[in-house]
């Protein structure tokens, strides 16, 4: 079946849990309806594809003392190594700051330059001197948006299609359990392969992705992992089957990522500054290798928020975002669920509002609250001490910040 209707299998229990769960609630897009909110609607913005306009804070809601008090305990260090803070609402960027550190000088005594050194401030969390943020794993989150592109325009066929025939060119040790493996599970992290990234930093290479970063073969290195269960029953958090979707991509697209991701997603949104590294053997690093500036990750969060639809062009489908931000299997971190590659942190069965996230290592966060209209970013590097800023407490205080809120919706 081609396009993205029908999206979830019913193979498992998980599965068919997943078909019941309540949608993300989505706000239109400009020129429809605005959002249930009080006072009057605002007035209308261009689509943020050269650049986002501007207002004050208290103009869209917001209040700028609340801002201004995260603001002040961002650049204190109370929450480590912030590196900025963006907040949009309704469309206007509404309060933006950078905090400068000296990460040359923490470099110090962490060993020897590497793009895979965490610590090597060429690649982190600046790419080389630019502007361009290391995004960490909120680059899973880019990459299941070209899965929903390629879907949408048959190049894949749907998320049920079985992911092993893609991988031909590997030698793969035998389990009828790896090969039930389909794109759901891969796209939900629930893939069965025995895998553990949290026991150990991603600084350590007793951590299953530092070792997959260390090797020569990435794709190989995940396909030698064994399986633990069957696939689509067990979440597990695996870096490594989300790099297999690099290789999936390139096979189904004849396209390397980077390439598919400047031709059918940045270039439509006007983002015409990225970096994205790339493995020993020249696959696009879709598990953390993504660079962008806040601004523009904010355009992703823009477009996930108008239902994959920009200035009249529906980049990515529709039902693809709305499933993508769907509680599908529970996390089991941070009483969060999961899409595909998309946290799930709160919905209003919960009496909260819906929120979802893009979430990377050292503090990477895009936060997007559909009822509220609101897009925040956070970029960070905070990785070498336990001081830290926690998603969930950067969604209270963005949400905190909204003037006059209404209920949460009640679906």
């Amino acid at each position: 079946m081609s396009g993205v209707t029908g999206l979830l299998p019913a193979a498992t229990a998980v599965r068919q849990a997943a078909a019941t769960l309540a949608l993300i609630v989505m706000v239109p897009a400009p020129g429809a309806a605005a959002p249930a909110h009080p006072g009057p609607a605002p007035p209308p913005v261009p689509w943020p594809t050269r650049a986002w306009s501007t207002a004050a804070p208290a103009a869209v809601g917001l209040d700028a003392q609340a801002l201004a008090a995260l603001d002040q305990e961002l650049a204190s260090g109370r929450h480590g190594y912030i590196d900025g803070m963006l907040v949009i609402r309704h469309g206007r960027v509404a309060f933006e700051r950078h905090y400068a550190h000296d990460y040359r000088a923490l470099f110090a005594g962490k060993g020897a330059p590497w793009i895979y050194n965490y610590y090597d401030p060429d690649w982190h969390p600046f790419y080389k001197g630019t502007k361009l943020h290391t995004l960490q794993s909120v680059s899973k989150s880019v990459t299941s948006a070209l899965v929903g592109i390629a879907i949408g325009r048959g190049e894949i066929a749907d998320v049920n299609v079985p992911v092993m025939p893609y991988f031909t060119a590997f030698h793969v040790a035998t389990d009828p359990r790896r090969d039930n493996l389909r794109l759901w599970d891969v796209l939900t992290m629930t893939t069965g392969i025995r895998w553990d990234e949290f026991t150990a930093t991603y600084t350590d290479i007793k951590n299953n992705c530092a070792q997959m970063e260390a090797s020569e073969d990435w794709v190989q290195y995940v396909l030698e992992q064994p399986m633990a269960t069957e696939p689509g029953t067990t979440f597990v958090y695996n870096s490594g089957a989300t790099e297999l979707l690099s290789y999936l991509l390139r096979k189904a697209t004849g396209k390397d990522v980077a390439d598919y991701a400047r031709e059918r997603l940045f270039t439509p949104l006007g983002i015409r500054s990225f970096e994205w590294k790339h493995t020993p053997r020249g696959l696009a690093d879709t598990e953390g290798g993504l660079y962008l500036e806040p601004r523009d990750l904010a355009k992703l969060g823009y477009l996930y928020l108008h239902e994959g639809s920009w200035d009249g062009k529906q980049v990515v489908p529709a039902e693809w975002v709305r499933q993508s931000t769907r509680w599908l299997v529970d996390a089991g971190w941070h009483q969060a669920g999961y899409g595909f590659k998309w946290w799930v942190l709160s919905r209003p069965a919960d009496g909260s509002y819906a929120a979802y996230a893009a979430i990377g290592y050292g503090g990477q966060y895009l936060l997007v609250v559909p009822q509220l209209d609101v897009i925040a970013v956070f970029t960070a590097w905070n990785i070498y001490d336990e001081r830290s800023f926690d998603v969930r407490l950067a969604l209270e205080r963005v949400i905190a910040s909204v003037t006059e809120r209404p209920a949460p919706a009640s679906q």
